[in-house]
């Protein structure tokens, strides 16, 4: 017999930082971002069953996550590509 779904997924409750700072959903947040992607859908589906939280949330963690300076100091390569990316997209409005 498996286990329900619910018992495979990360805490929804804001997770305590550690000594630095960053939660232990921010670093799982960057490291989700830093991955490369099959196809359509996966990063998608990879955010519900590992993070346990809507794609929406996690754009609106993420983004607030790449302006936080603990976040640039734990991954200053992906923070600072994410920044372009944002940046681009705002500059095409």
């Amino acid at each position: 017999m498996t286990a329900p779904d619910h018992e495979h997924r990360a805490p929804r409750a804001e997770p305590a930082p550690d000594s630095d700072g960053l939660s232990v959903r921010d670093r799982a947040l960057l490291a989700l971002e830093r991955r490369p992607w099959p196809g359509p859908g996966a990063k998608e589906r990879a955010i519900r069953e590992e993070l346990g939280i809507s794609p929406v949330r996690y754009y609106q963690l993420l983004n607030a996550l790449i302006d936080d300076a603990r976040a640039l100091r734990e991954d200053p390569v992906t923070v600072n590509r994410l920044r372009r990316v944002r940046d681009a997209k705002r500059g095409r409005r």
